[in-house]
């Protein structure tokens, strides 16, 4: 599996705290106070938002409906990363 490969760099955007934070379900991910802490101590990088990033969320197909997978998919595209997850 492509996160328990110790060789790839693990990118965490703000947006997937901002999604389970205000969508907590109760039998879904639950949300650590020290959910930051806990991703740098299994050495997932923050990935940060842009300008770039709500404009090319902005700019994608009405295919793509749900905001969160909106600006996750424009990250990735935007710097060339590969998204995984089950939602997009």
């Amino acid at each position: 599996m492509a996160v328990k490969n110790g060789e790839n760099a693990i990118f965490v955007s703000a947006v997937t705290a901002w999604e389970i934070s205000i969508n907590p379900a109760p039998r879904k991910l639950k949300v650590h106070d020290e959910l930051e802490e806990v991703l740098e101590s299994n050495s997932f990088q923050h990935l940060p938002n842009s300008i770039r990033h709500g404009l090319v969320a902005g700019n994608l197909s009405r295919h793509h409906a749900d905001r969160y997978d909106r600006m996750l998919i424009a990250q990735s595209q935007t710097i060339q990363l590969t998204s995984i997850t089950h939602d997009i």
